[in-house]
């Protein structure tokens, strides 16, 4: 029986699991979005939350909390100027944990787990990052026909 045992240890001792949740939780409030197992999604759940709570707050000793626990400044400056004003009158449930799939080595169930209302980032997001991808796709097939033309210039000189 699992009685008055809370928690997750993801296999894990305390210093790689508090790593990992750390690392995670990062993650999450730089990028809005991160995929990883269900367990995982379903143990940093309580500490993004946490977090936002924090940062709801906004006074310094908040701020000194969040910065003993998140992995970086820009996460501290983030979650305190963007992420915890988009919840203002909400109170808890910052989060959503949609399951994808499998992984593919050891079958372990995928999952994303993301901010509530960043859709419009990250939809800001996919588009800058498929402008990108056109850009440097146009830039490959101009090198392409180039060359193809140097090549095909040197055959008939030949």
């Amino acid at each position: 029986m699992r009685h008055r045992n809370a928690g997750f240890k993801l296999g894990r001792n305390t210093s790689h699991r508090r790593a990992l949740l750390r690392n995670l939780v990062t993650s999450i409030i730089i990028e809005d979005r991160v995929e990883t197992t269900v367990a995982k999604a379903k143990a940093v759940r309580p500490h993004v939350e946490k977090m936002i709570t924090l940062g709801k707050k906004g006074d310094l000793h908040s701020r000194r909390q969040a910065l003993s626990f998140l992995m970086t400044d820009k996460a501290v400056e983030r979650l305190f100027e963007t992420v915890a004003p988009r919840y203002g009158d909400r109170q808890g449930g910052y989060l959503r944990i949609v399951r994808t799939g499998f992984q593919k080595g050891d079958g372990a169930e995928k999952a994303f787990i993301e901010l509530l209302g960043s859709e419009k980032q990250l939809d800001a997001k996919r588009q800058k990052r498929g402008e990108i991808k056109a850009k440097k796709r146009a830039e490959l097939e101009k090198h392409l026909e180039e060359s193809k033309k140097e090549d095909g210039g040197d055959e008939k000189a030949a």
